[in-house]
């Protein structure tokens, strides 16, 4: 095991796979317990000369940092949205090992993101994320999502939601369903 993955133990479970992005994060995915295909997904965020604790992304903390980048860049941040619902729409459940393996293919996932980010370079300074991590993110909780239930749709509600980016307490309530 390598440095990265052995910093990215949690609980006393080895990820399935660690993705660097941009030098800022360490992404670990793990498996999770609500199926035989669950993702659970962490991470750890460079702070100065160390890496933070680590973090389970939420959903709310995710649509925050959207907020944010809409506040400064409106139409940008109405293109990544549109662009991340029509990802919703094809997005497939994992319902095999290689369908888990091949979403969590480092090089191929991140060659993906890294396409995508570049269409909102206005975004890139804007919010605690960079664009790449919130697509990253993104493309993840979905596919957990529709792993854990095929007729989910609580990110595509929450993505909708910031579109019409008009009442952050819908949005609020959105992003922190249980």
């Amino acid at each position: 095991m390598n440095e990265v993955s052995a910093n990215m133990i949690s609980r006393g479970e080895r990820p399935l796979a660690v993705i660097p992005v941009n030098g800022t994060y360490l992404l670990g995915i793990y498996q999770g317990s609500l199926s035989k295909y669950d993702i659970l997904i962490r991470y750890r965020q460079k702070e100065q000369d160390h890496w933070s604790r680590l973090r389970t992304p939420k959903h709310i903390h995710w649509a925050v940092d959207v907020l944010i980048k809409h506040y400064s860049e409106p139409t940008e941040t109405d293109s990544l949205l549109d662009h991340l619902l029509s990802v919703w729409s094809i997005t497939q459940p994992m319902t095999s090992e290689q369908a888990r393996q091949e979403l969590l293919n480092q090089k191929h996932l991140l060659e993906i993101v890294d396409a995508e980010a570049k269409h909102y370079p206005r975004l890139a300074s804007k919010g605690e994320y960079s664009v790449k991590f919130l697509i990253l993110i993104a493309r993840l909780l979905m596919a957990q999502e529709k792993t854990n239930n095929p007729n989910a749709f609580m990110f595509k509600n929450l993505l909708e939601q910031l579109k019409k980016h008009r009442n952050i307490f819908e949005i609020v309530s959105t992003a922190t369903y249980r």
